[in-house]
């Protein structure tokens, strides 16, 4: 077994094998501070994957680089398939004038998928909704998202993730600022999704979360630790 991972279910070998995404020697620095260092790991289909450690041991910065948010500046990461990033502070501004229901259908926007062979708009609107109930937010579709809480606006991008039939979900901290009820929604949603056969992989410091993950990958001074 690999340093670093723990293996709730299923076997090493197998969920290697069928890795939706693979990180091979990941480093990264902010100026001369490095922040991660050789980081390598495999997220595999239909299981939840905790990234969990101290504050400031590159949780937060790996999710970025795996999605693509923060440029590589060594090592590989490979995947095929859309992913959907769930961070604490979503990238829209509360300047502008959108619903929640506005955040989700921009989902539907996917430019994987040919503009001939996405669906119509009335199926559009049935995925939105029921990706809205799905996250618990449907009372609240028609609400600026400017309003909501930090958790709310997570379970919105992950409602539109789940719009975008996104293969790989990659979150921060989803149950950061949440209540008791509202973390174990999380944590259900998430399973769902995996059980859906998604590769979900999130940052917590939630010990309920990470005692509920397929996997647990461990980070300490930007590496990975056993």
């Amino acid at each position: 077994m690999k340093s670093g991972i723990i293996i709730k279910s299923g076997s090493v070998a197998a969920m290697t094998r069928h890795a939706a995404l693979r990180a091979r020697g990941l480093h990264f620095s902010f100026g001369d501070t490095a922040v991660l260092h050789d980081v390598d790991l495999d997220l595999p289909w239909g299981a939840v994957t905790a990234i969990a450690g101290p504050n400031g041991a590159g949780k937060s910065t790996l999710v970025e680089l795996l999605a693509g948010v923060l440029t590589l500046q060594g090592g590989t990461v490979d995947c095929g398939e859309d992913v959907a990033l769930v961070v604490q502070r979503p990238a829209v501004p509360d300047s502008l004038p959108v619903t929640v229901r506005d955040v989700v259908t921009m989902g539907t926007w996917s430019t994987r998928v040919s503009r001939r062979d996405r669906p119509g708009r009335a199926a559009r609107q049935s995925r939105v909704e029921e990706a809205l109930d799905r996250v618990g937010l449907a009372d609240l579709a028609s609400r600026p998202f400017a309003r909501l809480s930090g958790g709310q606006r997570q379970r919105v991008l992950l409602a539109q993730g789940i719009v975008r039939q996104a293969r790989v979900f990659l979150l921060d901290e989803p149950a950061a600022g949440l209540d008791a009820a509202s973390r174990e929604q999380t944590r259900l949603l998430l399973a769902t999704a995996a059980s859906d056969g998604a590769a979900v992989a999130c940052v917590t410091h939630d010990e309920v979360s990470i005692a509920a993950a397929d996997l647990v990958i461990r980070l300490d001074g930007g590496r990975r630790v056993g």
